[in-house]
């Protein structure tokens, strides 16, 4: 439902000075705001009345607000809930987010980021119970491929946030996959069937983006030989997604501004003003917030745009889902080269899960792909993988000492006599796990299974030595 249909609004807040606040935040809008101060009062008010949109807060005098969360997401047509929390709750506010919430605020905030959450809750689809695949084992979705909870996360905001025109505002490290988080919000919409159109603003000399968004006349500038439209025509009826978003010049998000408000827009040289209908999807590897702080880009810009977030997690937070994606690529790799690799040996898993793929997905991707050209064989080892993934791998292999010197492994285990005997034990332990190492003449493998853990332990804590080393 649009804002402009006076919406209903219920807002569950106990503190009178925040509703006073809220209600100030939001005199100008078209909304008619119901005031619920409990839990058991906003629990009433939801059995007598339709609402379009909840504010949520979690911490209530007589009930915690989850519960209220919970009941609405196992109602059919629900109104989509913004949940509202303190700086020291965020894992609160993503359980939320898990459980159904649409949205979240961070106190405190303002009233243009209290609108934007709300009006990305008022034309977004109503919640629905979730589906029998939407348990948290989904392993598919679109182009993506994964089951951790932070990937079923965004497998529902894509789904809940497809049905609408609202725009999506995709953030996420290089290689994390935004562009395919645009792609599935188009293909779950109804307008999969029209364009998707993609322009990465940072790939493109400033000189030469306007025109390619909005397209130009014959004779516009120089090289300018003929009529061509731009992005924003030819995703007329579809999507258009607009990557790196931050990079664009602040004179031209004057003209996109006007352009997401009111779907109108002039080609570079042209006086005839052309209308479209278009969804939007914006993507960026930077901090948004921080970009309008610094004036890098416009903050009404960023709340026009930022209706639906989804964040995109970087692959080291995925855990299994880092194998998974790997196998899915060396199942492909492997039949593009005609080549027999059908898995991943242990030694190699424990190499891949350690390793912290700061190029994310697209590494991966390169590693895997690597592989499949250089090597042969049915399964991956570690030594196919490349040198500098790990520095547990380049460990020289070691002389084993005589018998009859004593071990320094034996040493570090010496009961202390005195307190001067006595030594950290982040000491003891790093002296333990680098005789083992050495003892097994480098392998990391082997030398995990002699001391009782993971190999993906002592690559962690080797990386973590090697950095406070160089720090």
């Amino acid at each position: 439902m649009s804002a402009t249909a006076r919406s209903q609004v219920l807002l569950v807040e106990d503190s009178p000075s925040l509703v006073r606040a809220y209600q100030h935040y939001l005199k100008d809008e078209a909304f008619d705001l119901t005031i619920a101060e409990t839990g058991q009062a906003a629990t009433e008010a939801l059995s007598r009345n339709r609402f379009d949109a909840v504010l949520l807060d979690l911490r209530l005098p007589d009930m915690d607000g989850m519960k209220i969360l919970e009941q609405l997401h196992r109602q059919d047509m629900a109104p989509n809930v913004v949940v509202i929390t303190a700086h020291g709750s965020i894992n609160v506010a993503v359980e939320a987010m898990r459980l159904g919430a649409f949205d979240f605020l961070v106190k405190p905030f303002n009233a243009e980021r209290l609108s934007a959450a709300l009006h990305g809750a008022l034309q977004a689809p109503k919640a629905a119970p979730a589906p029998p695949d939407d348990t948290g084992d989904l392993t598919e979705f679109h182009s993506f491929v994964g089951t951790s909870p932070a990937m079923q996360q965004v497998y529902r905001t894509i789904r809940k946030a497809a049905g609408s025109k609202a725009t999506v505002f995709v953030v996420g490290e290089s290689g994390t996959g935004k562009e395919l988080a645009a792609e599935a919000v188009h293909g779950s919409s109804p307008r999969a069937k029209g364009p998707f159109v993609a322009i990465n603003c940072a790939a493109i000399p400033h000189g030469l983006i306007e025109s390619e968004i909005f397209g130009h006349v014959k004779g516009a500038f120089t090289g300018a030989v003929q009529d061509r439209d731009g992005a924003a025509a030819l995703a007329d009826g579809g999507t258009l997604f607009l990557d790196e978003i931050c990079e664009m010049d602040l004179d031209l998000q004057t003209k996109l501004l006007r352009f997401v408000q009111t779907g109108s827009f002039e080609r570079v040289g042209d006086s005839r003003t052309r209308t479209v209908d278009v969804r939007f999807v914006c993507a960026t590897n930077k901090d948004p917030m921080q970009a309008v702080r610094d004036g890098r880009f416009r903050e009404d810009l960023f709340y026009r745009l930022h209706v639906i977030p989804v964040q995109m997690p970087p692959l080291r937070t995925r855990g299994a889902d880092i194998m998974r994606v790997a196998n899915m690529f060396l199942t492909q790799y492997a039949a593009e080269e005609s080549k027999g690799f059908t898995a991943f040996e242990s030694d190699a898993e424990a190499l891949m899960l350690a390793h912290p793929w700061p190029g994310n997905i697209r590494e991966l991707q390169n590693v895997v792909r690597s592989i499949t050209v250089l090597y042969d064989g049915d399964r991956v080892t570690a030594e196919m993988l490349p040198p500098g993934m790990s520095q547990g791998q380049a460990v020289p292999a070691a002389e084993p000492a005589p018998e009859a010197a004593p071990s320094p492994t034996v040493a570090a285990f010496q009961r202390p006599r005195t307190e001067a005997d006595i030594r950290p034990l982040d000491d003891v332990e790093r002296e333990v796990i680098e005789d083992a190492i050495t003892i097994c003449h480098g392998n990391i493998a082997k030398a995990a299974s002699l001391l009782g853990v993971s190999p993906s332990t002592i690559y962690r804590k080797k990386q973590g030595w090697d950095a406070r080393a160089t720090a």
